[in-house]
């Protein structure tokens, strides 16, 4: 399940960046811990107290009858991690850690209502640092204190949920708070001990990062790698016990320059393995490194882009990006319940929302695609289900939603993809989308297609989107329901046969319905974009996997553009070329 501690984003907006994993998690450092077998220490006494606990709460006391929990679930991820970072040739941070963290669930009243209902689902979480060490005492005292201080919360927001019965209208979805599932059990082995030589990473990092010292306009960088080796394990009071391992290794290469006339712009490439060893070689990142920062030179020189509204083709990884914000999001369960939530596709379900020759699933039981790790990969989700291959569109036609425990109308049971990170009631969420197509032709055929079709609108050019960043999605209906995404390379496609143009400051806007039914072809191979993506539910590493499109219509818009000029005073060494090497870009 991967359940890192990350950043987090609002209820309503989610996004999508692959530099997310430089920013702190909230990590206790010790030593790497030994190799072990399967933890019965820790889940034994998870159990132990978790049956102890749902025995003995609710009572008759004073203040009268207090009502039992109906349900109760620990969730404990217990990982080892090393993060090295490198800036112009330096570490800048180079760490070992072990960090364990318990998230306690309690539900009082039923399935039907419980203390979760409406604006009340965070009440059923109560998150605590659990002991590194495998003490059954210690852990059960910590999970003790954190069941109390869950079932008060529980019984606070249960009595606010019945006042709040009282007083608001009928919901539109009288749906249960928690569905019925069957027990689980899958007790997969531990995640394999972490092993990294740290010593050999930071002379590679020190390396790569030295780079950019050849490149004096570029101001930032930074080279970081995170080797991650986490053991999640789940039990519930109905019965459910999982454990199950993830091994991770990524590596980040970000870079920032500034241009003339203010505009910051920026370039990263991120790796992913399934562990260190499995990394690119030396000489193929120092290549990427220098191509990275070539990229930044064009870019700076480029001339900024004209709002425009017209044909465009986006690269696969482009492609997938679009297809995360702008569908993926909107298909998770639970925006299609609730006052704040805009549904854009509640009601759409047997109905037609792309062209038929596209088709839309999301696989978390995928761990790589075409021999490329795909980070959304997990076993069981974090509410201990067993993740599941769910098709979301078939032929263009709506068929499912991606669902967590919690119901909407007509889909009652989850399918997997209630997922969270530390710290957040888990969610339907994306793991690995996959777009498929079944009108494919060649790059060079696109391309020619691209061209005419700007011919036809009378447009002097077409966009290509060779790169994008991120995005993010509107989905609260007190807002627009609109997306933007945010390129990083785009080139004008001139139909005269003039050379394509870089050009810079795009941001792709638009709302979903109009955007997703104006693909008109697809490129004839399928490309990955790994990154990590923000929601109410946390941060959580997610993969999409699509085509190159060609789209009728897609509207840009000028990004923000900043006011501080290019560092006035030199880089060091840059008055005296020879000592970076090779001057300036």
């Amino acid at each position: 399940m991967n359940r890192k501690s990350m950043t987090v984003a609002g209820a309503g907006l989610a996004g999508l960046a692959l530099v997310s994993m430089l920013l702190p998690a909230r990590v206790v450092f010790a030593a790497a811990k030994p190799a072990a077998a399967t933890n019965t220490v820790l889940v034994d006494t998870m159990e132990a107290e978790l049956h102890r606990a749902m025995s003995s709460l609710g009572s008759t006391g004073a203040d009268g009858a207090q009502p039992k929990p109906y349900f109760l679930s620990y969730s404990v991820a217990d990982a080892d991690d090393v993060a090295i970072a490198s800036q112009f040739g330096a570490i800048t941070a180079s760490n070992e850690s072990h960090r364990r963290y318990a998230d306690v669930q309690v539900r009082v009243g039923a399935p039907a209502e419980d203390n979760t209902h409406g604006d009340h689902r965070n009440s059923a979480l109560t998150t605590v640092q659990l002991p590194l060490t495998d003490d059954p005492e210690a852990i059960a005292h910590t999970l003790w204190f954190a069941t109390n201080r869950g079932y008060g919360k529980a019984l606070d927001a249960y009595l606010q949920v019945k006042t709040d019965q009282q007083v608001r209208a009928k919901e539109d979805d009288t749906s249960p708070d928690f569905s019925t599932e069957k027990p689980v059990t899958g007790m997969l082995p531990p995640a394999a001990p972490l092993s990294v030589d740290r010593a050999a990473w930071e002379t590679r990092l020190r390396e790569l990062s030295g780079i950019f010292k050849q490149y004096p306009d570029v101001f930032f960088n930074t080279v970081a790698l995170q080797v991650s080796s986490e053991t999640d394990y789940y039990v519930s009071s109905e019965g459910t016990k999982t454990a199950t391992p993830s091994h991770t290794a990524r590596l980040v290469i970000v870079a920032r320059t500034r241009a003339a006339d203010g505009m910051d712009l920026f370039r990263d490439q991120t790796f992913e393995a399934e562990d260190a060893e499995h990394l690119p070689d030396q000489a193929t990142l120092v290549a990427k490194v220098n191509d990275l920062a070539k990229s930044l030179a064009a870019l700076r020189a480029a001339p900024v882009t004209e709002p425009y509204n017209g044909p465009a083709i986006l690269s696969g990884r482009a492609a997938a990006v679009f297809f995360h914000e702008v569908l993926g999001h909107r298909l998770e369960g639970q925006r299609q319940r609730g006052d704040e939530e805009g549904q854009t596709f509640t009601k759409m379900v047997g109905k037609q929302i792309l062209p038929t020759f596209i088709s839309v699933a999301d696989d978390p039981t995928m761990a790589t695609f075409d021999g490329t790790v795909l980070s959304g990969h997990y076993d069981y989700d974090d509410e201990g289900q067993p993740a599941e291959r769910v098709d979301l569109i078939k032929d263009g036609v709506l068929d499912s939603f991606l669902m967590s425990r919690l119901p909407i109308a007509s889909f009652a049971s989850s399918n997997g993809h209630g997922r969270a990170e530390v710290g957040h009631m888990p969610t339907g969420r994306q793991g690995n989308l996959i777009v498929s197509s079944s009108k494919t032709v060649s790059d060079a055929d696109l391309r020619e297609m691209l061209k005419a079709e700007a011919k036809k609108q009378g447009k002097a050019y077409g966009l290509f989107f060779e790169d994008i960043s991120s995005g993010f999605a509107v989905t609260t209906r007190r807002s627009p329901q609109a997306f933007q995404v945010i390129p990083l390379v785009v080139y004008r496609v001139y139909v005269d046969g003039r050379p394509d143009e870089l050009v810079r400051g795009v941001s792709i806007v638009g709302t979903p319905q109009a955007a997703l039914l104006r693909i008109m072809a697809t490129g004839d191979k399928q490309q990955v974009f790994n990154g990590i993506c923000g929601a109410e539910s946390g941060s959580i590493p997610v993969s999409a996997v699509a085509p190159a499109m060609l789209v009728s219509e897609i509207e840009t818009q000028k990004q923000a553009q900043g006011t501080a000029r290019p560092p006035i005073l030199p880089p060091p060494g840059a008055e005296n070329p020879a000592s970076t090497g090779k001057g300036g870009l």
